[in-house]
């Protein structure tokens, strides 16, 4: 078997360079999925249960795409193809997934738009991270993998930047941060567009500038002879088997880290948004009910024409000014800000709002509404439909509905009809929820992948010290141990600015479980079967993950007072736990004596 041949530095860089575009993918899905359903219309305790397509699509993809590019030989090449349709798949996709909530459609519709989009987001981004792994062991020396891996790391957390940095950066240079009830920002839209072109700038430059070998090359290099017509298969059991022991007490200390790392990325929105911007929170609407009659649904009407309440939120009638009611669907307020318009209550350009039930003008102060000035003779406040109403009243509920996109009427889906007898004895049925539709709340959406960002950018100077450690396993733990205490501190930090020292710690745990595990495995592994290993190991990645999704929101829940705003920042407290666990978890794995010297291999990122 002949030594393979040392590669220039632009070689090495041309090998992983597509990487920058994928993970300015995965950071945009990472840090924008959470907002995104938030925003359409889903409920906090739900949020946890959108994020089990992302792992699980990396459990099902990671090892069929690492063992098929085992085997697969054609004129693009061998681990080539894969990026190919990934890619292509990932920039359709980017398209498609910020807009699920601008079709005008019901959140139930919105949502499922939404999974579908993110499915298949998650799964194109599997496929077109898988070649670039691959690529470093089948065409890389020992000598030059430590340089490999850390121009591969570079540009893995640089395209990270740059894709939790997209919102805010866009934020500040003019494009809309805030958009209607059910409606993602355009500064969210454009950061995926743009993500979007420069992963298909990324791809279209590796398969320019790479070259794989053709088999008779690459077998040469690595020792597999080249099988003529006959293909080996691979049993999965089998392999796991085989597994040595390291494989699973690795396993072990992913489980506790990545089940950590899914609560950050499905609550921190969340959390910011409560702690450091004080966002407005609103009364989410579940029905309404007179004690023996109950209208229960997120779109309720009148007489099936007029509606109420629309996605869980009130709609305006009007403003009670002192014990007069003047109608209107759209008001401005005295400093000209627009608080209400076509009945839902909105944020100014100067941060006015309004809340429902609340004063909002002075006698003697002059609003507009629907477009004609008053002068008011006493106090106004905003007011509800139901409180305008009286005797005998048909609603018709449901949880979806279809637009005329034309005349905007709505028309409610699998509705039923309820009749209130006296509706001055109604009143909702509601639990608080953080105001999406808010520039406080959408504020904090960009925050966080500044924060993100500081993250990646902790991730990348740990990176450095890390093989100054004498023992491995002691920087493995000291580590999480860090990165447990950053996120204990981000779900109690107050202030905006100070939540950077708490990422910065996150950004250690993130570090070391990118180059630990990775390296520890590899070592232990003999023989073939790298790509089918390594897609194998990608589930001490993904299960975790998904068993997090699925018991989040009943942990929430468990934790939530009835009717009370979801204490999201409890489950970054309860993610730190479990990397400090992970950190406990790491004395159990077993390394030879060669394996405890400090090597030179920095991180390089894992997919979700």
């Amino acid at each position: 078997m002949k030594t393979k041949p040392d590669l220039g530095f632009w070689k090495l860089w041309n090998l992983s360079f597509g990487f920058f575009g994928v993970q300015i993918a995965y950071a945009l899905q990472s840090a924008n999925v959470s907002r995104i359903f938030a925003t359409i219309g889903a409920d906090p305790h739900d949020l946890s249960y959108f994020w089990v397509l992302p792992p699980l699509m990396g459990l099902l993809v990671q090892p069929i795409v690492g063992t098929m590019s085992d085997r697969t030989w054609n004129r693009f090449g061998r681990r080539l193809p894969y990026l190919i349709v990934g890619a292509l798949v990932a920039v359709l996709v980017m398209c498609l997934l910020p807009n699920a909530g601008s079709f005008g459609l019901g959140i139930s519709s919105a949502i499922i738009i939404g999974l579908i989009a993110l499915m298949l987001l998650d799964t194109s981004i599997n496929m077109a991270m898988q070649p670039f792994k691959m690529l470093v062991g089948d065409m890389v020396n020992e000598k030059q993998k430590g340089l490999a891996y850390s121009i591969q790391s570079f540009l893995c957390n640089a395209g990270s930047v740059v894709g939790f940095v997209f919102p805010f950066v866009l934020a500040w240079v003019g494009i809309k941060s805030t958009a209607p009830n059910g409606v993602v920002p355009d500064s969210v839209i454009w950061s995926f567009y743009l993500g979007a072109a420069i992963l298909m700038i990324c791809v279209i430059y590796s398969l320019v500038k790479i070259k794989e070998w053709p088999p008779q090359v690459y077998a040469e290099y690595n020792g597999e002879p080249k099988k003529e017509g006959k293909k080996e298969k691979t049993n999965f059991v089998q392999l796991l088997k085989k597994a040595p022991s390291t494989f699973w007490t690795v396993s072990l200390v992913q489980f506790f880290c990545w089940f950590g790392f899914l609560f950050m990325w499905t609550y921190t929105t969340g959390t910011v948004a409560t702690n450091a911007f004080d966002t407005p929170v609103l009364d989410k609407v579940d029905g309404i009910t007179d004690g023996s009659n109950t209208v229960a649904g997120k779109y309720i009407l009148i007489n099936d024409t007029l509606p109420i309440v629309e996605n869980g939120h009130k709609l305006v009638a009007g403003v009670m000014q002192g014990a007069d009611f003047l109608p209107a669907s759209t008001i401005v307020n005295a400093k000209g800000d627009t608080i209400v318009k076509s009945g839902k209550v909105v944020y100014g350009e100067n941060g006015a709002s309004a809340e429902i039930g609340k004063e909002f003008a002075a006698a003697g102060e002059t609003v507009t509404l629907d477009g004609t000035p008053v002068t008011l003779n006493a106090p106004a406040k905003v007011t509800d439909y139901l409180s305008t109403l009286s005797g005998a009243v048909k609603f018709s509920k449901g949880q979806s509905v279809a637009r005329d996109h034309n005349t905007g009427k709505i028309e409610v889906m699998e509705k039923e009809d309820v009749n209130i007898p006296d509706v001055k004895a109604a009143s909702y049925e509601t639990h608080k929820d953080l105001d999406t539709s808010s520039k406080q709340y959408n504020a904090a959406g960009d925050w966080v992948g500044i924060l993100f960002a500081v993250q990646a950018m902790g991730s990348v100077l740990w990176a450095i010290v890390l093989p100054r450690f004498r023992s491995r396993k002691f920087s493995y733990a000291l580590s999480l141990v860090l990165g447990g205490i950053g996120f204990i501190l981000s779900g109690v930090i107050t202030n905006q600015y100070l939540l950077f020292i708490p990422f910065v710690l996150i950004g250690c745990g993130w570090a070391a479980m990118l180059a630990w595990p990775f390296t520890i495995v590899t070592n232990s592994l003999k023989g073939g079967n790298i790509g089918a290993y390594l897609g194998l190991f990608n589930g001490s990645i993904t299960i975790p993950q998904i068993v997090a999704a699925v018991t989040g929101g009943w942990i929430l829940s468990a934790c939530s007072v009835p009717g009370e705003i979801a204490p999201q920042y409890i489950m970054m407290i309860i993610a730190g736990v479990a990397l400090i666990m992970g950190a406990v978890c790491v004395s159990f794995i077993k390394e030879g004596a060669a394996d405890e010297k400090p090597v030179e291999t920095p991180a390089f990122s894992e997919d979700i």
